[in-house]
């Protein structure tokens, strides 16, 4: 999961991309990176965080009034130097790219590149396989009369050779700014307008921010063109089956984002409803109910409302430490709990505690929170989801893509309350979750609890995919 953005029509972009990207360093803190062109693309990428990585120097030297930015967590690639977005590629005319999601077919892709193509690619991130086959595609068009039409056409094929999810901001140089999104619509993408400058990005919080209105998503299937004159071209490229991530709801999106049209503050307020509903049928009545922070927030408020109890901040976050869901390894995650909440002893003390959290991954996580709450005093500690277990690998762009850490995926609900050490374990649905979040809406991917993926997975890209993620990386080393 990552963020991107990308505004075209601005007298100097850079300054806009970098607020935007500190807005979206919820979606990656790995790596963070910008490209912007006047007279020749501008590039300053690298590892870390949005405010790590750029500097007063480096932005006065990105001019232009076009310009895309990146934030990073890895999926395909090593999560190196070298993976960091966007990349650059000079023929024809000049391409730089960023992209949000993943592809399945990744290592095909690559090996043809390479192989038939004569491609040389300087990384293992999926990104630059997209840039190259969009690059071998416009190459193949009248590059002296380069229209929306041929830009369009062109990009019909590259769908074609895609699998799996992808949300993609460009720019040709000299030409334009091109974004476009799955058909299935698996990653967000939305655009917004102030002036004549367009501005595109992983979710309205960063427009919201930036001043842009007239805020609507890409959807699936369909491509924005803004040309040189900062005129709006818009296709439909490619119909599928909506299938928005569910995830994005659960725990990656900011609350304040609206991403197709839902809220997601709003959705997870109507998750907290559905999960009160199933403590209910658990005959669950703490003394108080406590959210673990920050995504939890809303649904726990709801879960105490149904229960007819207190509501009460127990956990301090330490806002200076990362989101752990995210963090490389599992020693990280498991040293971050201590380190990101500390009690409030004396809401905790004495107390039959409710813990709402949005999910349950390895379950070390959870372990460490409930102990921690333990040490505080609480006489008991139940621990409530509002989410259902996660069970099967993600290979859309979640950092998640192996059998092995899903503690759901060879254990009983009974097993795992054993495991976190919780009095009580409850959770939430997968109808309880698609209807909290779509409120009567449908087209959600929830392969990882259910197991169906909205798009073609063969075996052997599956098993290739997990050996891939089991191979250590470079912050293993």
């Amino acid at each position: 999961m990552c963020g991107i953005i990308g505004i075209s029509g601005d007298d100097r972009a850079i300054d806009r991309i970098y607020a935007g990207l500190l807005a979206l360093q919820h979606r990656g803190q790995d790596a963070a990176g910008a490209a912007t062109f006047e007279g020749g693309f501008h590039l300053k990428k690298g590892n870390g965080l949005v405010l790590s990585v750029f500097n007063a120097k480096n932005i006065e030297r990105l001019s232009g009034s076009a310009g895309i930015g990146h934030v990073r967590y890895p999926t395909v690639g090593s999560g190196s130097a070298e993976d960091a977005q966007p990349f650059i590629i000079t023929a024809p005319y000049g391409i730089a790219l960023a992209h949000n999601g993943n592809l399945v077919n990744f290592f095909d892709l690559k090996k043809d590149l390479i192989e038939n193509e004569l491609r040389y690619l300087n990384s293992n991130c999926d990104a630059e396989v997209i840039l190259n086959i969009l690059s071998v595609e416009l190459g193949k068009k009248n590059l002296k009369k380069l229209s929306p039409k041929k830009i369009f056409s062109a990009l019909g094929y590259v769908y074609k050779r895609l699998m799996g999810s992808f949300a993609v901001v460009a720019i040709i140089a000299n030409k334009g700014m091109l974004a476009f999104r799955d058909k299935n619509g698996i990653k967000p993408l939305v655009v917004g307008k102030n002036g004549d400058s367009y501005c595109f990005a992983s979710e309205s919080v960063a427009l919201d921010l930036l001043g842009y209105t007239e805020i609507k998503d890409v959807q699936p299937g369909q491509a924005f063109y803004v040309d040189s004159d900062n005129k709006c071209h818009v296709e439909q490229i490619e119909k599928g089956d909506r299938a928005a991530c569910i995830f994005e709801y659960v725990y990656f999106a900011r609350p304040d984002s609206i991403i197709d049209g839902i809220g997601v503050y709003e959705a997870r307020l109507r998750l907290g409803e559905e999960l009160g509903k199933e403590c209910l049928k658990h005959g669950l009545k703490p003394d108080v109910v406590m959210p673990i922070p920050d995504t939890a927030r809303g649904a726990a408020l709801m879960v105490a409302e149904a229960l007819g109890v207190k509501h009460r901040e127990g956990l301090i976050k330490n806002r200076y430490i990362h989101r752990t869901f995210i963090m490389p390894t599992q020693a990280q995650r498991i040293e971050a709990v201590r380190l990101k909440l500390n009690p409030i002893k004396t809401e905790i003390a004495g107390k039959d505690i409710l813990l709402v959290d949005d999910s349950i991954v390895r379950g070390n996580t959870s372990r460490e929170i409930t102990s921690l709450v333990r040490s505080a005093g609480a006489s008991k500690v139940h621990y409530a989801l509002y989410s259902p277990p996660l069970r099967f690998p993600c290979v859309y762009g979640i950092d998640m893509q192996t059998k092995g850490e899903f503690i759901a995926r060879d254990k009983s609900i009974e097993q795992i309350r054993m495991s976190i050490n919780a009095d009580t374990l409850v959770y939430q649905t997968v109808a309880g979750l698609v209807r909290g979040v779509g409120e009567g809406a449908t087209g959600f991917c929830t392969a990882c609890f259910t197991g169906t993926y909205p798009t073609r997975i063969p075996r052997a890209l599956m098993d290739r995919i997990e050996e891939h993620r089991m191979a250590p990386r470079f912050w293993d080393e």
